[in-house]
């Protein structure tokens, strides 16, 4: 048996770190950095650097993550700072979200795509608005696994009851607002990133604390198409007609290409191309014109069909006992993500997988004010406002509800004059 035989691939794991300003969350990602060895030897001597210029004792690992100028000068996170590392097991895309509210629509779209996202809670100050503001963000979009990390307990002397009153707080008001209370799972963890405790070593110093560290728990957690059997979906990106007249074996391959959003595909699969509702066997699998034996998710693929079906881009092929709804009218949760106001007077176009609409807004239901999680009514939408909406569209989409499927319930809206994205939305 070789080497590379029993090394076993979690997968790849996209979490987030989001709480409040100051809470320690770039440190965290810093001191992850650092304890896994993920830091490049220049990049370090950089930092310690900088560190050494501010007068500061220790190195400042949150460095690591705020690349613009603004955000370094001013000690705060603006925009979402990606970071890679992998460990032997499992490779891993982390964002850094910005705390302040005014960059609410930053952290939509960070938590748009995260398996798992880490609270942040400082330890001296408990449960905070901006807490409970990112625990309804990760909620709304919908985030599996969350993990409650308070942090700087070496600053509370590693009190256990300070500790264990955090977590009970924390649980009585997602019990009250109704918050992931459909079985997601959320694990609490005392730590200090600066010190490392618990982070990716066992803390001395918190023996009472017998969970795993929070790298335990990453490397266990489940990626997003993981644990459960979903729909195949496949939104055409392209159709490819080669003209190659040195091979006259070509002239008839027509292969539809695109990604798998979700579920698998292999030959002999009856699917059913939506918008025509016609139907055909799966031919071919192919990737880079290899055959395959199954195509899964995530995969981009070419797929060749035994009949001839007129398709194009923005169709979608899905297996013929799956077939999602067409909705020419959709409700939805909206961020809103411009400086210019949601205009009922206004027509926009959604961009729904590869589907691209014009769409008029039928109604705002409520505003949600994201700090209290109260409901509020509103006649428009200014930046970073997130609201029920209801949009009529020219022509259909096939939607799953967006707790269903990630990728076939979020839509963008596209400002039609300057072709911005002006919104991202979340299909009820």
């Amino acid at each position: 048996m070789s080497a590379h035989e029993n090394i076993t691939d979690n997968g790849l794991l996209r979490f987030m770190t989001c709480g409040s300003v100051d809470d320690g969350k770039s440190t965290l990602i810093g001191r992850l950095l650092y304890d896994t060895k993920a830091i490049l030897a220049d990049t370090l001597n950089a930092i310690e650097k900088t560190s050494a210029r501010r007068g500061m004792e220790a190195v400042d690992l949150s460095l690591l993550t705020d690349g613009l100028q603004a955000e370094r000068e001013q000690g705060i996170t603006i925009d979402v700072a990606y970071r890679y590392f992998s460990t032997g097991t499992r490779k891993y895309i982390i964002a850094d979200a910005p705390g302040h509210e005014q960059y609410t629509r930053n952290m939509v779209t960070a938590a748009s795509t995260a398996d798992l996202a880490i609270i942040l809670i400082d330890a001296r100050k408990g449960v905070l608005t901006q807490t409970r503001r990112h625990s309804y963000l990760a909620h709304l979009v919908n985030i599996p696994n969350v993990v409650v990390a308070v942090n700087k307990m070496d600053l509370i002397d590693h009190d256990q009851a300070k500790f264990d009153a955090i977590v009970a707080d924390y649980q009585a008001f997602i019990a009250k607002m109704g918050l992931f209370a459909d079985g997601r799972d959320i694990r609490f963890i005392p730590m200090s990133a600066l010190n490392g405790d618990n982070l990716v070593d066992r803390s001395e110093a918190m023996s009472w604390y017998t969970g795993p560290t929070l790298l335990e728990l990453l490397e266990a957690a489940p990626s997003s198409h993981a644990g459960h059997a979903e729909a195949f979906r496949f939104p055409v990106q392209y159709v490819c007609r080669p003209q190659d007249s040195a091979n006259p074996e070509l002239h008839d391959y027509r292969g539809f290409q695109g990604r798998i959003e979700s579920g698998s595909v292999k030959v002999g699969d009856l699917l059913t191309a939506l918008p025509n509702g016609r139907e055909s066997r799966v031919k071919a699998v192919q990737i880079g014109g290899v055959d395959i034996a199954e195509g899964v998710t995530e995969q981009s693929v070419t797929l060749l069909l035994e009949d001839e079906i007129d398709i194009s881009r923005g169709d979608m092929l899905v297996k013929s006992a799956e077939v999602p709804e067409q909705k020419k009218e959709i409700e939805a949760m909206l961020c809103w993500l411009s400086e210019t106001p949601l205009s009922p007077a206004r027509t926009y176009l959604i961009r729904h997988t590869t589907r691209t609409t014009k769409a008029k807004l039928t109604g705002i239901g409520f505003k949600v004010d994201v700090n209290s999680q109260a409901h509020v009514e509103a006649a428009q939408l200014a930046m970073n406002d997130i609201a029920k909406v209801g949009f009529k569209l020219a022509q259909p989409v096939f939607a799953d509800a967006y707790s269903a499927n990630r990728a076939t319930g979020a839509f963008i809206v596209i400002d039609e004059s300057n072709n911005n994205t002006v919104g991202a939305g979340m299909i009820l």
